[in-house]
């Protein structure tokens, strides 16, 4: 039998101070929209809608004249929501917190402010030594949105731009099969009577799905590859039909471009360069006036004929194969990928205020803090820090650190 707990009389239960958890006071942020003036960037990072909603929690928003204007976004749009318009650059970079569109250029370096917060994409190509130091000398918090993760592990701005790349592959592609714009004068989803045009994707990432889903809604016939059994097999739950899949095998795949109207480039990059699939004789084979679509291009294309092309001037023939090769899709479509853009970093700024600043957000998340690749004088991205040669530094042990 065991033997009942003996409680002393002499034990006495006394009541603790409750501890309450101290969260960090609230910041006003001040935060500056500059227009864009890089090559044929038209987004803008926040939406008339997402400043209303800053400035009615407080903060305080300076956006440069015609900010928005690639996107149909006004001044006056602006100013309603409650922003100020400024007219000079070196008034906006006053701002705590820059907001930008694209990459950090060389010729806003010297109008940003020593501990300033920049939060803008990054393009590993146009990336220099000389900017980065300087970046380090005015100890700037730098943070790629392309690099920001969301809670469930994804990349909420790079998938919406891969989304609209994707749809908008196919519907170039449409475009430029009609007679209209010297195509051969075929409509991409056929009709009664007449088989649909030929589709073939290259690649079952994010841009492949969305150029799959879009080319089967408008009645194509849809033929996808990749070296991914997982990427086709997902691909094919994700879209909910079974369509032809398969590998990337050089004799198959030149049997079939043979036969496309329409063929879309959308690999990953390995190593940050696109493995080219599609050689120059694949590309002969193709039928005259079909059309390719290189969403790779970016990263180098993954046909072998592709080269860069501009929203002025987009298409190129070789072996009288037309060729659409833009770099920046999504910026065609500017309205649309700026309130993407806007949708993912306008709570990031609310939780930047509720967290005592842009500081208190990389510390209490940690899929803000994949996207920082500066800290206050401190290289924190390794990939970037080997490239040039630039002592890395761990940012969770920063933190960690006694300061």
């Amino acid at each position: 039998m065991s033997k009942r707990p003996y409680i002393s009389p002499s034990f006495s239960y006394v009541p603790l101070e409750e501890t309450l958890e101290i969260l960090p006071k609230k910041k006003k942020l001040f935060i500056g929209i500059p227009k864009e003036t890089s090559f044929q960037e038209n987004r803008v990072a926040l939406t008339p809608e997402a400043v209303s909603v800053l400035v009615n929690n407080g903060h305080e928003v300076m956006v440069e004249h015609n900010a928005g204007v690639g996107s149909s976004y006004f001044d006056s749009d602006y100013s309603e929501a409650g922003a100020r318009i400024v007219y000079d650059r070196q008034e906006l970079y006053k701002a705590n917190t820059i907001i930008k569109s694209a990459p950090i250029s060389e010729d806003e370096i010297p109008l940003l402010q020593p501990n300033q917060s920049v939060i803008s994409p990054i393009h590993m190509p146009l990336l220099k030594s000389e900017m980065l130091e300087q970046l380090i000398k005015k100890k700037i918090i730098a943070i790629a949105f392309d690099s920001i993760k969301d809670d469930s592990g994804t990349y909420p701005i790079v998938r919406s731009m891969s989304e609209i790349a994707g749809s908008s592959a196919i519907l170039n592609a449409a475009k430029y099969l009609s007679n209209v714009h010297n195509g051969k004068g075929v409509l991409l989803g056929g009709l009664s009577g007449i088989p649909p045009a030929k589709v073939l994707i290259l690649g079952a990432g994010v841009v492949g799905e969305y150029a799959a889903r879009t080319a089967i809604g408008l009645g194509a016939s849809v033929k996808v590859f990749d070296n991914s059994i997982y990427r086709l097999m997902r691909l094919q739950n994700n879209i909910g039909q079974r369509v032809y899949t398969s590998v990337i095998e050089p004799v198959t795949l030149a049997e079939e471009l043979s036969m496309a109207d329409v063929a879309v480039g959308a690999l990953k990059p390995v190593n940050g360069i696109t493995p080219v699939v599609v050689n120059e004789d694949m590309v002969a084979n193709m039928k005259a006036g079909s059309v390719i679509v290189d969403v790779s291009i970016d990263r180098g294309g993954c046909f072998e004929t592709s080269r860069v092309t501009s929203h002025e001037q987009p298409t190129f023939k070789k072996f009288d194969v037309i060729h659409y090769c833009v770099p920046n899709i999504a910026s065609s479509v500017s309205r649309t990928a700026s309130r993407a853009i806007s949708n993912v970093l306008m709570p990031i700024m609310l939780d930047c205020a509720d967290l005592g600043g842009v500081e208190g957000v990389i510390m209490a998340k940690t899929g803000i803090r994949n996207g920082v690749y500066l800290y206050k004088g401190c290289v924190t991205n390794a990939p970037i820090a080997k490239r040039f040669d630039f002592k890395y530094t761990d940012l969770d042990l920063l933190f960690a650190s006694p300061s």
